[in-house]
């Protein structure tokens, strides 16, 4: 494969983005790859409104990976707090686990710290997502044993097969 070339989203990007997204979190097509969360939250993954408001504010961007102009990954980075804030994640289903993601949390980490000069990067993860929590371990962040609820009630944010989620948040110094 040819190597990985990093782009800021556009208004544009949009639709490829919610199915990439999609792909990656929900339905079948998300149990091809590891981070299908499928089994416990169905609808959205993303919402194209919140996605664009993600692309044009401050300090913030929606960073895409893509190879020969197709897209394979992308992440959301941001400020948030004097901190990096690291999210909206997702590899494509059939090329999870081959170093794409690695390469994608290093670029987001590299604009926290470089381009911006944030001290720390922080994200939210579903808590019962054990395998997915170990590879951000493997990576540096550590459980900082806060919680925030999940928005149950937002559809903009799928819709819960069961009512005992929430996120942790993780932490990596910069």
């Amino acid at each position: 494969m040819n190597a990985l070339r990093f782009r800021a989203a556009t208004d544009a990007d949009v639709p490829a983005l919610v199915e990439l997204v999609t792909s990656a979190y929900r339905g079948d097509a998300s149990r091809a790859g590891w981070t299908t969360e499928a089994d416990f939250l169905d609808g959205n993954r993303i919402d194209p409104d919140v996605l664009r408001a993600d692309i044009e504010r401050p300090r913030s961007r929606v960073l895409l990976a893509e190879t020969e102009g197709k897209l394979l990954a992308c992440a959301h980075v941001a400020e948030e707090d004097n901190a990096g804030y690291f999210g909206m994640f997702a590899v494509a289903p059939g090329l999870q686990g081959g170093g794409i993601g690695k390469q994608v949390l290093a670029e987001c980490e590299r604009i926290a710290r470089e381009d911006w000069r944030l001290p720390v990067m922080r994200m939210t993860v579903i808590d019962i997502r054990d395998e997915l929590i170990a590879f951000y371990e493997r990576r540096g962040y550590r459980r900082t044993g806060i919680f925030k609820p999940f928005p149950y009630g937002d559809a903009r944010f799928g819709l819960p097969l069961r009512d005992d989620l929430r996120f942790e948040v993780l932490e990596k110094a910069l």
